[in-house]
C-alpha cells in the first residue's frame, strides 16, 4: 500500500507569499500584541501586493520586511522588487465578536499525531521535509552555486512492506550545472535523509523528471499565501480544516486551534493512549466555546476512545482566549513555521 506526502522549499513561490505574510504578523505583534492582522501577499515576476485587513496603530516597514525574506530565501536582486498594499482594517462585524474574547471566525480545525517518527508526523512527509531542509543548507554553505531556491520533494512509501518506494525531487539549478550534476547532488540528499531514519536506500529515484528547472521562482509562477496548506501539515495523512494558517493572527481560530488540536492530538499519542490519532475542533463566529469537539483513533487505542475525548473536553481549555494564552501564541516568531512544516519542530510550544 502505497501513500505519497509533498513538501515544497522556501524558494517556491506560494512559500514566498507564506513566509512574507508570517513575517508581517511577527513583526506587528512584536509591537502591538492585541493587533487583528490578515495578510495575504501575492507575487509575480517582480511584483508582490500586501493585501487583508490590520487593525493596529502601529506602522510595518513593509518595503524592509520583504527585502529580509527575499535575502534569507537567497533571492538576487531584492531592491528590484515593486510592492503594492490593500490594505483596510478588520471588519467591524467581525470585531464585535473577537473584542469579547470569541472565534475570529467560524470553521473547523484539525490536529493530528502518529507514532511513525519522533516528529510524530507521517514517514513520507518527514522524509520530503528532511530532503528539502538538506538541500537549502547545502545550497546556503555554497552561496547557491549550483542549484537555486524553488524546489519540490516527494515520498511515495509502502506502509505494508514498512520500505521507501520512490523518492522524487525537483530542484531549480543554473544553466551552468548539468542533469547530471544535478542528479548526483539530489540523489546523495535522499540517501542520507533515508539513512538518518534507519529506512531502504534502494527506492526509485526521480530528479527533474522534464530534465530542465533553470527558471523558477515567481518567474515561472504566480504566488499565493495560504495554498500549500497540506506542506503545512501532515502530507495528506490527515484532514485540513476550511482555512490556511499563515498571515494570520492567533486570535484566527484557523490558526490557534489547528495548533491546540495537534497538541492535543500529540499529547494523547506521547501518553501511550493511541498510536495515531486526530482531532477536530469547530467554532462559531464570536462564540468562545467550540461547537464540538472530535476524536478518531483510527482503531489504535489502548483504552476506550469515550475516556480519551472526555478527558480532552475536561482537561483543556479551548476557547481562543485560553488557547492564546496556554500557547503563548502573540509571542511566536512565526518565521518559524512559514516554510518546511508548522508541526515536528521541538521550540514551537505546542509541539512541548
Amino acid at each position: 500500500m502505497l501513500f505519497s506526502s509533498e513538501q515544497v522549499s522556501n524558494g517556491h513561490p506560494d512559500k514566498i507569499c507564506d513566509q512574507i505574510s508570517d513575517a508581517i504578523v511577527t513583526d506587528i505583534l512584536s509591537h502591538d500584541k492585541r493587533a487583528r492582522i490578515a495578510a495575504e501577499c501575492c507575487i509575480k515576476d517582480y511584483s508582490i501586493c500586501i493585501l487583508g485587513e490590520i487593525s493596529t496603530d502601529y506602522e510595518p516597514n513593509y518595503h524592509s520586511i520583504i527585502a529580509e525574506v527575499l535575502r534569507r530565501i537567497g533571492l538576487p536582486d531584492a531592491e528590484k522588487y515593486e510592492l503594492n498594499l490593500l490594505i483596510s482594517r478588520q471588519s467591524p462585524d467581525i470585531a464585535r465578536g473577537v473584542d469579547v474574547d470569541g472565534a475570529g471566525d467560524q470553521g473547523m480545525m484539525f490536529g493530528y499525531a502518529t507514532n511513525e517518527t519522533k516528529e510524530l508526523l507521517p514517514i513520507p512527509y518527514v522524509l520530503s521535509t528532511r530532503a528539502l531542509l538538506k538541500l537549502r543548507d547545502q545550497n546556503l554553505a555554497e552561496g547557491f552555486a549550483r542549484l537555486l531556491p524553488d524546489a519540490k520533494a516527494q515520498v511515495s512509501y509502502d506502509y505494508k512492506a514498512g520500505r521507501i518506494d520512490t523518492f522524487l525531487l525537483s530542484s531549480q539549478h543554473r544553466e551552468s550545472t548539468s542533469l547530471e550534476e544535478v542528479r548526483e547532488i539530489v540523489s546523495g540528499i535522499m540517501k542520507e535523509s533515508a539513512e538518518e531514519m534507519n529506512l531502504n536506500t534502494d527506492f526509485r529515484i526521480l530528479v527533474n523528471p522534464t530534465g530542465r528547472f533553470v527558471l523558477g521562482s515567481s518567474f515561472a509562477d504566480s504566488g499565493l499565501t495560504g495554498r500549500k496548506i497540506i506542506a503545512d501539515t501532515y502530507g495528506g495523512a490527515a484532514h485540513h480544516g476550511g482555512g490556511a494558517f499563515s498571515g494570520k493572527d492567533p486570535s484566527k481560530v484557523d490558526r490557534s486551534a489547528a495548533y491546540m488540536a495537534r497538541k492535543i492530538a500529540r499529547d494523547i499519542v506521547l501518553s501511550g493512549r493511541a498510536e495515531r490519532c486526530e482531532v477536530q475542533l469547530a467554532y462559531a463566529i464570536g462564540v468562545a466555546e467550540p461547537v464540538s469537539v472530535y476524536l478518531d483513533c483510527f482503531g489504535s487505542a489502548h483504552e476506550n476512545v469515550g475516556n480519551i475525548w472526555s478527558d480532552v473536553v475536561q482537561n483543556y481549555e479551548l476557547t481562543p482566549k485560553a488557547i492564546i494564552e496556554r500557547l503563548q501564541l502573540r509571542e511566536v516568531d512565526y518565521n518559524l513555521v512559514s516554510s518546511y512544516g508548522h508541526f515536528g519542530k521541538p521550540e514551537l510550544p505546542w509541539e512541548q
